[in-house]
């Protein structure tokens, strides 16, 4: 193992600090317990937003807190869920009158603290479910893993928030982007995780892992490795017959680097996906490329689709001011 750390105890509170400073204009960290929330005080009576989750997938939630978006977020060790303490001290730190909105990644650690945390909630709350992950069928004993659909929803809600819905408003608004939100992913080889010291699944140098997620778990079969266009087919074809979009359907595109695949690849990705749905009729008026839910060092990526109307196209384009999404400020 190869990493650039002091020590795998050290690494995230190091990693935060670091974070914090070098978006000192954006946030501010809370050291114990750990969490990030947005410097600017949000307006009176605005909903709060928090999401969190295993660390390792930067920017996933800590680069995405900010005006427009996320209010804090809770990062736990790497791919091992924040704890009820950390969300409750979050929520009581950003609430501001008009409840707390959690967003939260279906995994089963993710989902059981933030249930704890919800029970001991005094203010008014609410929680969106992110399972985005078509690689799983919907009767999957555990439902659908949420992955890079999780990005999408939080943008979307932070700009409903920013704007002044409430919280049953942003509530019913997250659960409707993350019915018409699909994502499967494909890996070219494993991740590191710095505790364990080597790879956490073997993959053959011909071979993928198709419809892997974002936990260095394994996907949901190996395949032989195979050119771009039909790796970007296997994966379109999925999110496809997911979400069944109409000729003439206007869309979100996001195509999500899981952490070691250069912008070079992503941008061919891009291009084939975009060119899969504009044969069907889709038309693609919205996009997003780079890193953003990663997997440490794993090598591969995701396509994310977003059936898009003119509110959620009006929401989206919203102004948004945080350490890894910013447009319109």
């Amino acid at each position: 193992m190869k990493k650039m750390i002091n020590s795998v105890e050290s690494l995230l509170e190091e990693s935060l600090n670091g974070f914090a400073k070098a978006h000192n204009d954006i946030v501010n960290f809370n050291h114990q317990p750990h969490y990030i929330h947005r410097k600017q005080s949000s307006k009176p009576n605005k909903v709060a937003l928090i999401s969190g989750g295993g660390s390792g997938h930067e920017p996933l939630h800590t680069g995405l807190v900010g005006t427009g978006m996320l209010d804090a977020a809770c990062p736990g060790q790497i791919f091992t869920s924040p704890t009820p303490d950390q969300m409750m001290a979050a929520a009581e730190s950003v609430e501001s009158g008009g409840g707390v909105l959690f967003i939260v990644k279906n995994y089963a650690g993710d989902v059981m603290n933030f249930e704890i945390a919800s029970e001991m909630m005094i203010c008014e709350h609410a929680t969106v479910l992110i399972d985005d992950d078509v690689s799983l069928p919907k009767d999957h004993s555990t439902g659908r893993r949420g992955v890079a659909g999780t990005l999408i929803v939080e943008k979307i809600l932070g700009a409903a928030a920013e704007a002044g819905a409430n919280l049953a408003e942003c509530k019913t608004l997250g659960d409707r982007v993350n019915r018409v939100t699909a994502s499967m992913g494909v890996a070219l080889t494993s991740c590191t995780v710095p505790a364990l010291g080597k790879p956490t699944f073997d993959i053959g140098d011909n071979e993928i892992e198709m419809g892997v997620g974002i936990h260095g778990e394994r996907g949901r079969e190996p395949m032989t490795l195979t050119n771009a266009s039909e790796i970007v087919a296997h994966l379109a074809t999925a999110i496809d017959e997911e979400l069944k979009p109409q000729a003439g359907q206007q869309v979100l595109l996001h195509i999500n680097g899981f952490g070691a695949t250069p912008l070079m690849e992503l941008y061919l990705m891009y291009e084939l996906a975009s060119e899969y749905w504009q044969e069907k009729g889709v038309e693609v008026v919205r996009s997003l490329v780079g890193n953003y839910t990663t997997s440490l060092d794993m090598a591969g990526a995701s396509i994310t689709l977003t059936l898009m109307d003119d509110e959620l196209l009006e929401l989206w384009d919203a102004p948004v001011h945080t350490a890894n999404l910013r447009w319109g400020c």
